[in-house]
């Protein structure tokens, strides 16, 4: 995994973030309610509530705007009208694109996420059209300026609490666990007083693809930033090599 420039797409995620904390209230918000929804508002007998709460504080979203989402959430008759929808598709160069959303219409989000596409030059495609490119893993980013363990050390406390592979990157340690054991081996790490800087589901891209031109680098830019603005997405995944258009 050495070389996927993820801590460049963590910083460059977080200053989109700190500029659009509505956005990120927004989607943690409508995944407390699907998670309430699936598992009841009980975090301690729901494993999915406590990792979206944890996504949440991560976020630095209020305790009392958690709990009120949660509250909300456990009387909303309107929960069950969201719906994750899929969307895979081709950037400029066929740079691989999925598209995660929550949505209560999907005819306004299938418009708004093919609008994204066209805009950039890119084309929606069918299902599973790319996502056999990517591998659904739990990732746990944990920077090494925040962490005093000795990499050994956090390495075997990781494998023993369910983790599948652990990365020493250059400016961070990235933990990956199948999907199942994610819930397991974050709450491991967080009893441990492990910070962590990112800890989620994610499609993580079995290779990388370069692309240089700086005309398709715009229009891929142009559709992810759509795709990032629109409040029914959740989750946008890509295959490119960011290190090669750096």
């Amino acid at each position: 995994m050495s070389g996927h420039s993820k801590f460049a797409n963590i910083k460059h995620k977080k200053e989109k973030n700190d500029a659009k904390k509505g956005k990120i209230f927004t989607i943690i918000g409508r995944e407390i309610v699907i998670a309430v929804k699936e598992g009841g508002p009980d975090p301690a007998n729901n494993s999915k509530l406590r990792d979206v709460i944890a996504k949440a504080k991560a976020n630095n979203m209020p305790n009392d705007t958690i709990e009120r989402g949660i509250k909300k959430a456990a009387g909303d008759t309107n929960a069950d009208n969201y719906e994750r929808i899929t969307y895979e598709g081709y950037g400029p160069g066929g740079i691989a694109v999925i598209v995660e959303t929550l949505t209560d219409n999907k005819n306004r989000t299938a418009a708004d996420v093919r609008s994204a596409f066209t805009k950039g030059n890119g084309s929606i495609g069918t299902p599973g059209c790319v996502s056999f490119m990517f591998d659904e893993k739990g990732q746990i980013i944990i920077l090494k300026e925040a962490c005093d363990l000795d990499p050994d050390d956090l390495m075997m406390m990781a494998l023993d609490a369910g983790a599948d592979d652990f990365n020493e990157e250059e400016d961070y340690y990235e933990i990956l666990t199948a999907p199942d054991a994610f819930s397991g081996v974050r709450e491991a790490l967080e009893k441990e007083g492990i910070e962590m800087e990112e800890a989620d589901i994610q499609m993580i891209p079995q290779t990388r693809t370069a692309l240089t031109d700086e005309k398709m680098l715009a229009g891929l830019q142009k559709t992810l930033d759509l795709l990032e603005d629109n409040d029914d997405v959740q989750n946008v995944y890509t295959n490119l090599d960011e290190s090669a258009a750096e």
